[in-house]
């Protein structure tokens, strides 16, 4: 028996094999298998964006079309890691297949493909599977069914840096900078003009004095035990101490960019509250809000942003999807997280209908709702006077109008209703809620602050989505845009992203939605449904 140990080759440890007839892989995948459907998918689209980002393509290497292919189909199959990857190219015969006889890629070159060929036209790619889509009248491009899930990201969930903390520390070292200031000009001469508040210019000025001073008199730092150091030394470490504090505190600040917090390893990461809770003690972990936007059961678009709630989300990402595909959709149908003024304006000026559930839909149908005197709904208005009539047939005049601005610069125009006379009203208990200004109650005056442009949206979008049409919008969208995410987080099984940055999120996003893309139009293929947009209602009860 031969020496296992001494050889390398294992075909010299093989008995004589004879091969067996049909060689091409091809005649053993099954005809209605659908990785078939991924290599006819990706060789419809127009593929032009990506092929400009591979310029030298070896022709004994697999084309970027055939590795546009790889990744689609293993993304179907649950397989995101570039090396588990690279072992199904090697071992699968279906991937065999999509290189067409090409070697199978190792894992360094799938992930150069994805961060150097893919990333940087991966929106492109996406809305050219949208445009083969509506060719093939599988999407009808009237109705667009919006939600949004948070995943997690790839950083370490226990570094992380909070906006208020480092606002904390900013200003311990601002209140330390005045009394520095003036000890350096009392004891060094060396002043630097200020105003109320010392900024990170008015020390690196006084620094660049310091150290033409240390230059003029010659003197040598010392460094160590038992030195003693010159009080110009002192200081100017100090002033170096606040300096790299400073910048590090401002540094942070930046990053946030309107958020709360950020993952140290992951900067783009922002701490979210997740519905995997294992602890249940509600812990934040950093994740990216995904927005998927459906039509016909497939996904149009995906953005992923630092967006903690939904209602910033809406239009940014129906900005980018007109400018991929033209044009909206005529429909827009979201949850209770997307209603605002701002949403509502938006879709008015580009002539989309909105069905947007509002926030207060289900409370609004319960009795302490309808009981409770101190809403402005439970209120008579009076048109005639612009005026609200309360529980206890007093009126609510116009007291004041004023502009408010939102973070994303939206400026809401808000009226405050005040009564004409609150004392000695003995509903006053029940009307007043809270305790502002923690004022005693026969202080107090019942205000009433509203938007009346929201009002009059909120009432309109109201009308619409309890018609018939509305209701079969609402069904579709839990079907459809949450069966999205449903398919994605639970039967594929991506629950975390393998990559760091914003960029890299949204390239596994949109793999993501192009495999559940060919993978529902091979569901609606075989069940004869491809030209069904909307599901009936009667159905899907």
């Amino acid at each position: 028996m031969q020496n296992i140990n001494s050889t390398q080759d294992y075909t010299s440890l093989e008995q004589p094999y004879q091969l067996v007839l049909p060689l091409n892989v091809e005649f053993q995948i099954p005809k209605d298998d659908p990785v078939r459907l991924v290599r006819y998918c990706i060789g419809g689209m127009d593929l032009s964006a990506l092929y400009q980002n591979c310029h030298h393509v070896n022709r004994n290497q697999a084309s970027p079309a055939q590795m546009l292919a790889v990744l689609s189909y293993a993304y179907a199959n649950s397989i995101f890691s570039t090396r588990k990857i690279e072992e199904a190219c090697r071992s699968n015969i279906k991937f065999m297949y999509l290189l067409e006889g090409k070697p199978a890629p190792d894992h360094a070159t799938i992930s150069r493909f994805i961060t150097k060929r893919l990333r940087p036209c991966i929106r492109e790619i996406f809305t050219q599977m949208g445009k083969f889509l509506e060719k093939i009248d599988a999407v009808s491009r009237q109705d667009i069914f919006i939600d949004g899930t948070k995943i997690e990201s790839f950083a370490n969930k226990y570094k992380f840096v909070w906006k208020k903390a480092v606002e904390k520390h900013k200003d311990k070292i601002l209140a330390k900078l005045p009394a520095f200031c003036t000890r350096a000009e009392a004891d060094l001469g060396i002043r630097v003009p200020h105003g109320e508040t010392i900024r990170l210019h008015h020390l690196k000025n006084l620094r660049r004095k310091l150290r033409r001073k240390i230059l003029e008199d010659g003197i040598a730092f010392v460094q160590g035990s038992g030195k003693r150091k010159t009080p110009l030394q002192r200081t100017f470490e100090e002033l170096d101490g606040y300096i790299v504090r400073l910048k590090h505190y401002i540094a942070e600040l930046h990053e946030m960019r309107g958020r709360n917090s950020f993952a140290k390893t992951d900067k783009d990461a922002t701490f979210m509250r997740m519905k995997e809770d294992a602890m249940k003690n509600g812990q934040l972990k950093p994740a990216y809000n995904v927005q998927y936007g459906s039509d016909s059961e497939f996904i149009l678009w995906a953005s992923v942003g630092p967006q903690t709630t939904d209602t910033n989300t809406l239009v940014p990402f129906l900005r980018e999807f007109e400018q991929s595909y033209g044009t909206c959709c005529e429909n827009v149908v979201a949850d209770a997280g997307y209603e605002s003024e701002e949403n509502y304006t938006y879709l008015e000026d580009h002539g989309m209908k909105s069905f947007i559930k509002p926030i207060n839909y289900e409370k609004s149908k319960t009795r302490k709702w309808k009981n409770d005197i101190g809403r402005f709904e439970n209120m008579t208005y009076l048109p005639d006077e612009d005026a609200y009539l309360c529980a206890n047939g007093r009126k609510l005049h116009i007291e004041r109008t004023y502009q408010s601005k939102t973070k994303t610069g939206y400026r809401s125009e808000k009226t405050c209703y005040a009564c004409e006379d609150c004392r000695d009203c003995p509903m006053k208990a029940d009307c007043i809620h809270g305790n502002h200004f923690k004022k005693p109650m026969e202080e107090r005056t019942k205000r009433l602050i509203v938007s009346k442009k929201f009002l009059r949206q909120r009432k309109e979008d109201l009308a619409r989505i309890t018609s018939e049409e509305g209701v079969e919008l609402r069904v579709n969208r839990s079907i459809q845009a949450e069966g999205a995410f449903a398919d994605i987080k639970a039967d594929m099984g991506f629950r975390r992203f393998l990559g760091r940055g914003t960029e890299n999120a949204l390239v596994a996003v949109i793999l993501l939605a192009m495999a559940h893309n060919v993978q529902k139009l091979h569901h609606k293929i075989q069940n004869g449904m491809v030209g069904r947009h909307r599901i009936p209602v009667n159905q899907a009860a």
